[in-house]
């Protein structure tokens, strides 16, 4: 019984990794979001650059919200495999963003997050992050 414990606590925690990451986006809380990821994270398919450490990453990200209003980051129910401490992870996402500078057009993706997520001082963090884009859509009102 404790091995099933064990198991749904740590896919909660997985999941709670992906939602802390939607809501620090979302909120601009870039301490939130920071907290996501590993020192040594590697991030692929935001473009043509991979993107070495958690903070070079989320540098990058506040230079790319900066285009953008509000924006909200729905995640789908996350499949996860769980291998002691290392988790692969599946979550599909829907992130509608306003444009700053044209606040009545947004722009929505639809994509797939493709995560390996490792256990850190107890915690889970983003070891590796890989955005498999499904489409776009800008639509001005």
């Amino acid at each position: 019984m404790a091995d099933t414990a064990q198991y749904v606590a740590d896919r909660m925690a997985l999941m709670d990794v992906m939602l802390k990451y939607a809501k620090g986006c979302d909120n601009r809380d870039l301490a939130l979001y920071r907290s996501c990821f590993a020192d040594d994270a590697v991030i692929t398919g935001f473009g043509d650059v991979t993107y070495d450490g958690g903070d070079a990453w989320t540098a990058y990200v506040v230079e790319a919200l900066g285009r953008f209003g509000p924006t909200q980051h729905m995640l789908g129910p996350q499949l996860a495999t769980i291998d002691g401490d290392t988790a692969e992870c599946r979550t599909d996402v829907q992130a509608t963003h306003y444009l700053k500078d044209a606040a009545s057009t947004t722009m929505t993706l639809w994509a797939t997050y493709e995560t390996q997520m490792k256990r850190i001082n107890g915690e889970w963090k983003i070891a590796r992050h890989h955005l498999v884009r499904r489409g776009t859509r800008v639509q001005a009102d």
